[in-house]
């Protein structure tokens, strides 16, 4: 936990390789000081087929999942340090986006916890 999930059209890991566009994802929400290293996980799904506005135009879009309990202000910076990672290592992506919802402690259970 987090778990940090990037859509983005095909033609972004062709200008920016995935290891790349996911360790900046990994860097700049570790560096907001919210999490530790071991628990940040990254994943990343290039689309082939896409309709974005009715266009083609690139995009990144990050989903965010992190336990609740951090206030409006910190999943505003996480989501600030994300974007502006990603819009300094891709300047020609026109949307990049980030949204951040909160998983609930009350029923999120993993295999660690059996």
């Amino acid at each position: 936990m987090p778990h940090f999930i990037i859509d983005c059209s095909e033609n972004v890991v062709r200008i920016k390789s995935a290891d790349d566009i996911m360790k900046e994802v990994f860097d700049a929400a570790f560096s907001t000081g919210l999490f530790t290293a071991s628990e940040i996980k990254v994943r990343i799904n290039p689309f082939a087929f896409y309709n974005n506005g009715n266009t083609l135009n690139d995009f990144i879009h990050v989903f965010a999942y992190i336990m609740e309990g951090r206030t409006d202000d910190q999943k505003g910076n996480l989501s600030k340090e994300i974007v502006s990672k990603l819009a300094s290592i891709l300047p020609e992506v026109p949307v990049i986006s980030i949204n951040i919802q909160d998983f609930e402690k009350s029923n999120y259970f993993n295999r660690a916890m059996l």
